[in-house]
């Protein structure tokens, strides 16, 4: 190591908070999420006591801050491009640390929590694209945006980010990641359970009642709000972000013909392991779904009504197809965005009839919380050097550490 000019101190060991993590029994870590939505920075602040599976945690505080709508379309429309110059995606990454740092900055002055009390933030990113392994077994490719050096510069704070790429590198898809934290939280010795997200795609994990951790099923069910959305930003010449209330799609009434063409997708009859993005069920199927539906006479409002039921009858589908055949499901437990639809909520209900639907909150994990909750529990998992994946959701080859470790301030 060099030695220090004449009047500067010497170096201080900026991986100490790394190497020594496993010495310290408790921690405390922030959680970062932006969902295919892309309406919101997604913040919790967690405690974590021990390491790996038997970490007992306490939810400190969450924060929700919507995204300014400038930001919100640049995401949009980045993830949608077709070919655009690069300069475009840094100056959204760096856009992305600066807003990620000011959510975590919100929350901790919100729980009066000193930066330096705060061991990692485990950060997602933002997704702008996501392709899953090809029909022939070729690697998928992923890309998440967010600056990890401007989010650890901003905060002081160690930042764990880029959680999907090993688990590709290992033969995976690089998704759903949420399965281990769903085993971790949710498993029942007396109850078949499934873990239900309703974010921009909806995903499921499927927790049979007593079963070993490699009985874990997990998979992407197909559209959620991405779609909604995009018809809601349609249907009112851009001025609203979401069917706020599911009002839109109460007003409306799902047509049969509509759905009958829309379910004839072979995506919803593809096996797990299984991902999907927005790059199939975003702004592009939902202009797809409006012009199909115009062709076929159907009104704005009943267009939307049909996307809900899309949305259910995917999930429904998924849960008879696949799961039925491994003894069934009691429950299911929902949470992300959509449990503020009751739209939907009521069609899910009426569908997964007579497993009973309820939100995540009943397990005691607050539904909006849950995946900004999961991606601290993630850096926990990789800054104890434990495997954050489930090889048999993703498709990996083997468990893998996720992530990259961008250290903090020099201490």
């Amino acid at each position: 190591m060099p030695e220090p000019h004449e009047g500067q101190a010497a170096p201080s060991d900026g991986l100490a908070g790394v190497r020594d993590y496993l010495t310290r029994p408790v921690h405390l870590v922030v959680g970062l999420m932006t969902g295919t939505s892309a309406d919101a920075v997604d913040a919790a602040l967690v405690r974590f006591t021990g390491p790996g599976l038997q970490t007992a945690h306490t939810l400190v505080r969450y924060r929700e801050s919507p995204l300014e709508e400038a930001l919100r379309r640049e995401i949009l429309d980045v993830a949608g491009a077709g070919t655009l110059a690069p300069e475009r995606l840094m100056r959204l990454d760096a856009a992305l640390g600066e807003r990620y740092a000011a959510a975590v900055l919100e929350l901790l002055a919100d729980a009066s929590v000193d930066p330096r009390a705060v061991s990692a933030i485990g950060c997602h990113g933002q997704t702008v694209r996501h392709l899953p392994r090809t029909t022939d077994g070729s690697g998928g490719l992923t890309l998440q945006l967010g600056s990890a050096a401007i989010l650890a510069e901003r905060t002081g704070i160690t930042v764990v980010s880029g959680f999907r790429p090993r688990d590709i590198a290992a033969g995976g898809e690089g998704a759903p990641l949420v399965p281990l934290v769903d085993w971790w939280l949710c498993r029942s010795a007396d109850e078949s359970r499934v873990l239900l997200n309703l974010g921009g795609i909806a995903n499921l994990t499927f927790l049979p009642r007593g079963g070993a951790f490699a009985d874990l099923m997990a998979f992407d069910t197909g559209p959620g709000n991405a779609v909604l959305d995009a018809l809601a930003w349609r249907f009112s010449g851009g001025a609203e972000r979401r069917d706020e209330g599911g009002a839109r799609a109460s007003r409306g009434h799902a047509s049969p013909a509509l759905l009958e063409a829309l379910l004839d997708d072979p995506f919803f009859a593809q096996p797990p392991p299984r991902s999907t993005g927005r790059e199939r069920y975003g702004a592009d199927y939902a202009a797809a779904l409006h012009e199909r539906g115009r062709v076929m006479m159907v009104e704005d409002d009943d267009q939307m009504a049909t996307a809900v039921e899309l949305t259910a009858a995917a999930v429904a589908n998924a849960v008879s197809q696949f799961l039925a055949p491994r003894g069934g499901v009691d429950a299911v437990y929902a949470s992300g965005g959509g449990v503020r639809n009751p739209a939907l909520m009521s069609a899910l209900a009426r569908r997964l009839a007579p497993a009973r639907l309820a939100p995540a909150e009943s397990l005691g994990v607050p539904s909006d919380a849950k995946e900004a909750l999961a991606f601290a529990f993630l850096a926990h998992q990789t800054l104890c050097g434990r495997p954050g994946n489930v090889p048999s959701a993703t498709g990996a080859v083997h468990p893998v550490v996720l992530g990259h470790i961008t250290p903090g301030a020099l201490r």
